[in-house]
């Protein structure tokens, strides 16, 4: 066993049923928060549902053509965190978010900002493709269409095009753009969900699990995908697949029970965890 598994199964052995259950004093974030290139600049964020205190105090940046991983255990908060970003948890009455969101310097989280623009500047690739019930262009054109981003047929039909082509599907589907969406595979479903995403000139990518409903082959594309999107766009993805964020990912931010315990780069979280509940999750001992 080399040095660092020795310490790590040292450091987990002590654990105890209190370090998993809350009943303990978090003492903040491990590790660096910040990106050299922040496009989104999070600071103190909170999430009530009702009395549930869901997020506590989260700080963190999704820096410029970065993938951001948030990994943990179920209901750790990483999925309401991630909501926060483009306003979605709006959607549910109980909900109360405080703190401080900034997107390229402007308050996210101002009562008076019209959330329609920041959902098409901060786009959502959902746990499961949801693609709309219309013909696999008109799932793109949709919102260019909405938003006034075209005004001839040609622009819009070039649009389409290039968006299929950066979500690498328009090869598969140059033939079928009048049919249905719904009639695709599941991995083009969500190929097409991104394609829909990043067809309104989005600055973040959010997603959300995007590939826990996919098969290994098509999650692959997913994640070649990716790789390649992040030359352009940040992304900040939930995923409950280490592998996965070990793969895609430049730096991952684990949560645990509300709060966010590390956040470093993907390396270092997964081959020398600096928080002892980090290391008991990446090394398997719960979760």
């Amino acid at each position: 066993m080399n040095t660092t598994a020795e310490a790590i199964e040292t450091s987990t052995a002590n654990l105890k049923a209190s370090d998993f259950d809350g009943d303990r004093t978090f003492e903040g974030t491990l590790g660096d928060i910040t990106a050299a290139e922040a496009r989104m600049e999070c600071r103190q964020v909170n999430v009530w549902y009702d009395d549930n205190h869901a997020i506590r105090e989260v700080s963190l940046d999704i820096g410029k053509h970065e993938v951001v991983s948030m990994i943990g255990p179920s209901g750790c908060g990483k999925s309401t965190f991630l909501r926060c970003l483009n306003r979605m948890n709006d959607t549910i009455p109980a909900a109360k978010v405080t703190g401080s969101i900034k997107l390229d310097g402007r308050e996210v989280l101002d009562r008076g900002i019209d959330v329609v623009p920041l959902r098409a500047q901060v786009g959502m690739v959902f746990q499961k493709p949801n693609p709309f019930p219309k013909s696999v262009y008109e799932n793109i054109a949709y919102g260019p269409r909405i938003h006034g981003l075209t005004n001839h047929r040609e622009e819009l039909d070039e649009l389409v095009e290039t968006s299929l082509k950066r979500a690498g599907l328009w090869e598969e589907v140059k033939d079928r753009l009048e049919q249905p969406g719904t009639g695709l595979s599941g991995g083009q479903q969500q190929r097409l969900c991104i394609a829909r995403t990043i067809a309104v000139s989005p600055e973040v990518i959010l997603m959300d699990e995007p590939c826990s409903a996919l098969d290994p082959i098509a999650t692959a594309v997913i994640e070649e995908l990716i790789a390649e999107l992040r030359q352009e766009y940040s992304i900040a993805i939930v995923t409950h697949s280490m592998q996965q964020a070990a793969r895609v990912s430049q730096r991952t931010a684990y949560f645990h029970l509300g709060d966010l315990l590390e956040v470093g780069a993907t390396g270092q979280i997964f081959e020398d965890p600096q928080h002892n509940l980090t290391r008991a999750y990446v090394t398997g001992r719960f979760g």
